[in-house]
């Protein structure tokens, strides 16, 4: 039987190879179409039916592939690549593996990286970023020192945290939060998110403390309770200020968390490469299907994410580490020379510098960003919309289905700065 591997120890398997500890050939077996749209970076194509008679030699001659090669197979859910997997066991290939729930454990996969700040001052600080491999998103875990309410924690844990923008798998934040020995004491989100489902209420509930969104999504008709963090209002954790700065623009109630002096979280405001769409929201022009349409569109959109960069994130020091909601994740699932494991940041100063549309004034800058809109994520209403609490999908295999693929929250800004995700 071929050896059937969960998508964590695959991923250790795809880092053993980047390293050059390891040799094997991934094979995807999906259609066409979808191994096109989305897939793991460095894999063969080889479409494969189960139950439909597989020739050896048509595969050897359309892969390359030989029987001394060590072979990893995935499909969609791992039903077909386990197929696949035994008819080349029987054709003599002896070094097979099968992922485990296919490109389904795939978008589960997670890293975890410590972000590198400057002085943080007398008061301990780590900054966690938790990234979601196959999606390209970025959550985060703040741990400050200890409470200075021993009733915020509620265990033992010598610290305290915050879990920021966390995805559906939230026990990846509870994870972290033990690692550091600290609590989870609240849980943000910097907006409603249009990618991906949150798991920031879900998480929020399990552990009996505040779930907090922008004051302005009030205004996108959210359905749920949530406590509002106005503009410029400020939480204490374990002794570290992590204070609301509103930054609209890539939707209406977008909002970056300044993490003392340190760092600031900024969502899909600002990339390492990039700045975030504006139209999902707001609308283009011609679009009727995006969320209902706000003055003029992404141009309205993109003229306050202009004036939130400028006037809001690009104002503070040059130090201040850049903490994205997201890296660009392209179809072919290369990452940009994003390398799994390793922090995703830059500095508001490296940002100013290095990515060209910032230069722009306000006019050309959204016209930069407008004129070419990328490809929507998948099923991005129906992520809205559940993300607001007006629609929910029916069970785990739904919520599976409905945010496979990679986030598309970057706007195609042009030149070498352009995320294309």
């Amino acid at each position: 039987m071929p050896t059937v591997i969960d998508a964590d120890a695959f991923r250790d398997r795809i880092d053993e190879r980047r390293r050059g500890e390891r040799t094997f050939a991934l094979v995807d077996t999906r259609p066409r179409e979808s191994y096109e749209s989305w897939r793991i970076a460095d894999s063969i194509h080889y479409f494969y039916k189960p139950f439909h008679e597989f020739d050896v030699d048509d595969f050897e001659a359309e892969t390359g592939l030989e029987p001394d090669d060590a072979i990893v197979t995935t499909c969609a859910k791992g039903k077909a690549s386990l197929d696949f997997a035994a008819e080349l066991e029987a054709a003599g290939y002896d070094d097979i593996a099968v992922v485990a729930d296919g490109m389904r454990g795939w978008s589960s996969v997670y890293d975890r990286a410590a972000v590198p700040l400057p002085d943080a001052g007398d008061d301990p600080l780590d900054i966690v970023q938790i990234q979601r491999r196959a999606k390209g998103c970025l959550g985060y875990l703040v741990v400050g020192g200890k409470a200075a309410d021993a009733g915020q924690t509620a265990d033992d844990s010598d610290r305290v945290a915050i879990a920021v923008d966390v995805s559906r798998h939230g026990e990846e934040w509870r994870e972290a939060a033990a690692a550091h020995d600290a609590a989870i004491a609240a849980v943000l989100d910097t907006h409603v998110h249009a990618d991906h489902l949150s798991g920031g209420r879900d998480l929020a509930d399990a552990l009996d403390v505040p779930y907090y969104l922008p004051a302005a999504a009030a205004e996108r008709d959210v359905a749920y309770a949530f406590e509002p963090l106005s503009r410029n209002e400020t939480l204490d954790v374990g002794g570290v200020s992590v204070k609301a700065l509103a930054t609209p623009g890539h939707t209406s109630d977008m909002a970056s968390y300044l993490i003392g002096r340190s760092a600031v979280l900024t969502g899909d405001t600002l990339f390492t490469d990039s700045v975030g769409r504006t139209e999902l929201q707001f609308g283009a022009d011609d679009d009727a299907d995006a969320e209902p349409a706000s003055e003029d569109g992404a141009a309205y959109g993109a003229t306050q994410l202009y004036d939130s960069l400028h006037g809001t994130l690009l104002a503070e020091p040059d130090s201040v580490v850049v903490c994205p909601g997201h890296f660009a994740v392209a179809n072919d699932g290369t990452t940009d020379g994003v390398v799994p494991g390793e922090p995703v940041t830059t500095t508001v100063g490296a940002a100013r510098r290095d990515i060209d549309v910032l230069g722009l004034d306000a006019e050309a800058f959204v016209e930069q960003i407008t004129a070419t809109l990328p490809e929507k994520p998948p099923n991005y209403e129906r992520v809205i919309a559940a993300n607001r609490g007006v629609d929910s999908p029916p069970d785990e295999t739904a919520a599976i289905e409905l945010e496979l693929g990679p986030n598309r929250c970057a706007a195609d800004a042009g030149g070498e700065s352009t995320a294309d995700d």
